[in-house]
């Protein structure tokens, strides 16, 4: 390693005050955090929106199964729908399930595909990760609801209804005309509560929504998003939509991302305002976790940077990037930043004062009822 990279590396942690991991070695800096929490191999643990890592098709890597195994944790919310509104969205999805049932077959002994909420258990039982197939956007359902069924069929358990721009079923939160959810979109919801499909409405603009709690049925879902009143950006969510949210049963998950501070690199301090000032408005049985990342730690290399500013750049270029992306904040909380981010914020909570009880709902208890509410049909 270079003198220079030796220097950036020592500036940006020193800068932070928090711990940074590599794969498989963790880098931490001289300050304590607490690690440990008792509950932690009893828990449901459930990141809400979540990758075990691999390439864009799969094909895991040695040390990646060794973090998944590692990690504890008990199912993620795996994204394959493709996004983008291109002819081949469809396709796209479909070979992306097809790449992810060929790596859960290649490994038996580390993944198992989630069909229903008992299947939940059975992946704790057997310290295996679940798999829960998820879309992030609609686009893959074109403009027909019955494909809701189709790709049920094949395992889908989650769809949000837009990204963070307009589609055929409603505005993203990046869309100024904030219209809302169209005809096709409350036809589309209609279908996922027949069908046992969970409605998330993570990226979705603010009336889409309003609108998507009102007319689902059923409970929804934030998966991944944060708190408006904490860092007021496009991606986070009013305490009006907390509420509605809550009234409805749902569950919103708080992201590790940019996006937990409108100006810097956040760190865990920032996740837990808005973890705490979620469950104060919404109550502590609404409230979990979706990390929006991989379940490995990153290392911050000369390549790592290179290819988060390219990332950055094309989102921009390609109008989906949000407020709160910038080429020198990284998608990580530098000290959560290894497979067990779950335990160290378990143990950080408990120091703050919260419950054994509020402590397991908020890591997977919340998402785990929701899941039995929502993926159960007549």
């Amino acid at each position: 390693m270079s003198g220079s990279l030796d220097r950036r590396r020592f500036i940006f942690l020193s800068t932070l005050a928090a711990a940074h991991a590599a794969v498989p070695r963790v880098v931490t800096t001289a300050a304590a955090v607490p690690s440990h929490w008792d509950g932690y191999d009893k828990a449901i643990l459930i990141d809400a929106l979540g990758g075990p890592g691999g390439s864009g098709d799969g094909s895991l890597t040695a040390a990646q199964i060794a973090d998944i195994r590692s990690s504890g944790l008990t199912a993620v919310n795996l994204t394959v729908g493709a996004l983008g509104s291109g002819a081949d969205v469809f396709e796209q999805t479909f070979k992306t399930i097809g790449a992810w049932e060929r790596e859960i077959d290649a490994h038996p002994d580390v993944l198992m595909r989630i069909k229903s909420a008992a299947d939940l258990e059975r992946a704790k039982e057997s310290r295996r990760l679940g798999i829960i197939y998820g879309f992030q956007d609609a686009t893959p359902l074109g403009d027909d609801p019955g494909r809701v069924e189709l790709f049920s069929r094949f395992g889908v358990k989650i769809i949000q209804l837009t990204y963070n721009r307009r589609n055929l079923l409603g505005d993203g939160c990046l869309e100024p005309a904030n219209a809302g959810l169209s005809r096709l979109g409350q036809q589309v919801v209609e279908r996922m509560n027949e069908l046992g499909v969970l409605v998330d409405l993570s990226h979705c603009g603010h009336r889409t929504t309003l609108d998507g709690i009102a007319a689902s049925k059923k409970p929804v879902a934030i998966t991944h998003a944060g708190c408006a009143a904490i860092a007021d950006l496009p991606r986070n969510k009013t305490d009006e939509e907390l509420r509605r949210l809550a009234d409805k049963g749902g569950v919103m998950g708080i992201y590790f991302m940019p996006f937990l501070r409108t100006k810097g690199q956040p760190t865990s301090a920032d996740l837990i305002r808005h973890i705490e000032h979620a469950v104060n408005v919404a109550g502590e049985d609404h409230v979990g976790l979706g990390t929006d990342g991989g379940i490995s730690g990153i290392e911050l290399t000369p390549e790592f940077i290179q290819r988060h500013r390219e990332n950055v750049l094309e989102r921009r270029r390609q109008g989906i990037s949000a407020p709160g992306e910038e080429v020198d904040v990284y998608t990580f909380l530098p000290d959560l930043n290894t497979p067990r981010r779950f335990e160290t914020l378990a143990a950080m909570l408990r120091e703050r004062g919260h419950s054994q009880a509020r402590i397991e709902k908020i890591l997977g208890g919340n998402f785990a009822r929701l899941f039995r509410e929502v993926w159960q049909t007549a």
